[in-house]
């Protein structure tokens, strides 16, 4: 039987698919979030407990359009997870399913959602389930970071990365040609990468000295220009940031 996690956040959506998924026999339990970041937070709790643990989820029911953080990069985030939960996709939209099923989605329910389809997803999940192997999760390479794109593990270098941005436990890695979302917290990069150059300028974000165009003093305020991008330097980041680029610029 499986443990389902429920993810919409319009809550007449998401009480239908908890009511219809509770009355197939093949769930053991489901319950509702209504947000991925909420989402993300009940499937830390579940990755803690173990595949066997009390707070075990086995199967998450993932709306795409959502606020914040949306279904597809949730699910981009679970894939990179030694044992992740099985992903089925309930949308209102057909125009995303290349992607989904890209990302290993067991399957993709149109809303409204039917009953007989439902249950098609919930069969198709129990049966995956079942045969669904451990993964053994290696030491990634120092000078790179792994990154899911479109289901595909890529090995992003790390001198390739001009700041990265904290959500919640996770970060957003920026580089001249696009973003990576990655499962690790900001302060976890900047005590690994402070020797490589990073460094701090605000609760939120950490950046690559070598990518700082700028530093810009503004009636008080300090910020910096990465590309085109200005970020703001918070008072208490502001004095260990000039010195460290004037010893760069001295040595």
């Amino acid at each position: 039987m499986l443990r389902a996690l429920a993810v919409d956040d319009e809550r007449p959506s998401l009480e239908e698919l908890l009511y219809l998924l509770n009355a197939d026999p093949r769930i053991r339990s489901a319950e509702g979030a209504g947000d991925a970041t909420e989402a993300l937070r009940r499937i830390n709790r579940a990755l803690e407990s173990g595949p066997d643990g009390p707070d075990a989820i086995d199967v998450v029911f993932l709306d795409i359009q959502m606020p914040g953080l949306d279904g597809l990069d949730l699910a981009r985030l679970l894939t990179g997870f030694a044992r992740p939960p099985l992903v089925v996709f309930v949308t209102a939209h057909e125009d995303f399913a290349v992607r989904a099923f890209d990302l290993k989605a067991v399957d993709y329910v149109l809303k409204p959602v039917r009953k007989e389809r439902l249950a098609e997803a919930v069969r198709r999940a129990a049966a995956q389930r079942g045969a669904a192997p451990r993964i053994p999760v290696s030491e990634p390479d120092p000078d790179h970071i792994p990154v899911e794109l479109g289901g595909v593990t890529r090995f992003v270098p790390v001198d390739d990365i001009t700041h990265v941005e904290a959500q919640g436990d996770y970060a957003r890695l920026h580089t001249d040609r696009g973003s990576h979302l990655v499962r690790i917290p900001l302060s976890t990069l900047e005590e690994r990468w402070r020797s490589r150059g990073f460094v701090r300028i605000h609760r939120r974000h950490l950046v690559a000295l070598r990518h700082i165009a700028e530093l810009r003093l503004d009636a008080g305020s300090v910020s910096v220009l990465i590309g085109s991008e200005e970020l703001q330097v918070s008072r208490r980041h502001a004095r260990e940031l000039r010195d460290l680029l004037m010893r760069r610029t001295t040595s």
